[in-house]
């Protein structure tokens, strides 16, 4: 298993730009795919992005996938997340998430998630 904790989280204005990162400890972290899921307030989780254990984006949302990168540094065990051009429906606790295993992505499931960080909040305001 791996702990992870997210960091990078905050408040800007519409069409703002955050930077969030997940630092992972333990073993596995070079061989598992890594991902990121967000929660607005009221709604379910959902995922945002995946990436393969060599860094190759493999999902991306469909409402982000023109303003936010995934990004991994299997070095230094990191996971990033650059997003551009909030907006106030970006609003929610963001997670990272290490998955069981890689698979071909269409959408992304929660149960393809092992392990999860305790999340960090980003809000867009108009």
């Amino acid at each position: 298993q791996l702990a992870l904790m997210e960091s990078g989280g905050g408040s800007v204005d519409a069409g703002g730009t955050l930077n969030l990162s997940c630092a992972a400890a333990g073993d596995t972290y070079r061989s598992v795919c890594m991902a990121w899921y967000r929660q607005a307030p009221g709604k379910e989780r959902e995922g945002v992005a995946v990436i393969s254990t060599k860094g190759y984006p493999m999902f991306i949302a469909r409402p982000v996938k023109d303003r936010f990168s995934i990004s991994r540094d299997n070095a230094r065990k990191r996971l990033y997340l650059q997003m551009r051009n909030l907006t106030p429906r970006d609003t929610g606790t963001y997670y990272c998430a290490a998955h069981w295993l890689c698979r071909s992505y269409v959408s992304m499931n929660y149960a393809d998630v092992r392990d999860w960080g305790q999340g960090t909040q980003v809000t867009a305001s108009a």
